[in-house]
């Protein structure tokens, strides 16, 4: 029953930040929780399969949502634009990097978040590279060593969001992880038994 709840607990909580984060306007570039959702689900869902799922089905919801009101012109927002579908895979390989992190460790969570957000950077950055990414000329990259640099370059700025985004994000993720933990799936017997072991 405990798996089970904190597996809707971790649901509900990212169903929630893929949709709000989208209504900011004028967010700054990269500023997204999608990388923290992931880690988040591969660190606190025990049966992996869930933790895979998880994030995925729950940004999936958010861009169902969004495309649907954007159909009906009561958004400018689309749920689902080209390229999608790697950012999709990417999130799926980031959740790995939440199997190894530590959900009751701050550091843990500070350096799988940098992580994530390098893995990203590296891997989105590159597959827009080889993919033929336009640049600010509205230019294909050249495939050369100046051109894959340039395309890193031109990412920096979503790097510093993505930065920003995921630690604020886990911050949030973790946090509310813990205070469920701490206070509602833990007995009021349970607690001080729980202190006096962190004591030994």
């Amino acid at each position: 029953m405990k798996n089970k709840n904190t597996t809707i607990l971790v649901f509900v909580l990212l169903v929630i930040a893929a949709a709000l984060y989208r209504v900011w306007d004028n967010r700054p570039l990269g500023f997204a929780p999608q990388i923290a959702m992931a880690l988040f689900a591969g660190s606190v869902i025990k049966d992996k399969r869930f933790s895979f799922l998880v994030p995925l089905f729950s940004m999936f919801v958010s861009d169902v949502l969004y495309q649907v009101l954007y159909t009906q012109g009561l958004t400018e927002i689309k749920g689902f634009y080209e390229g999608q579908w790697m950012n999709y895979i990417l999130f799926t390989a980031i959740t790995v990097i939440g199997f190894l992190l530590k959900k009751n460790n701050v550091s843990s969570i500070i350096l799988g978040s940098l992580a994530g957000v390098v893995f990203f950077y590296i891997t989105s950055n590159f597959l827009d590279w080889i993919g033929g990414g336009l640049d600010i000329n509205n230019q294909p990259y050249p495939k050369t060593f100046n051109g894959l640099i340039n395309c890193f370059a031109a990412g920096l700025p979503f790097l510093r969001g993505s930065i920003f985004a995921t630690l604020l994000f886990n911050g949030i993720f973790f946090g509310c992880y813990y205070l469920y933990s701490r206070y509602i799936i833990k007995s009021p017997a349970e607690v001080p038994a729980l202190e006096e072991l962190n004591k030994l």
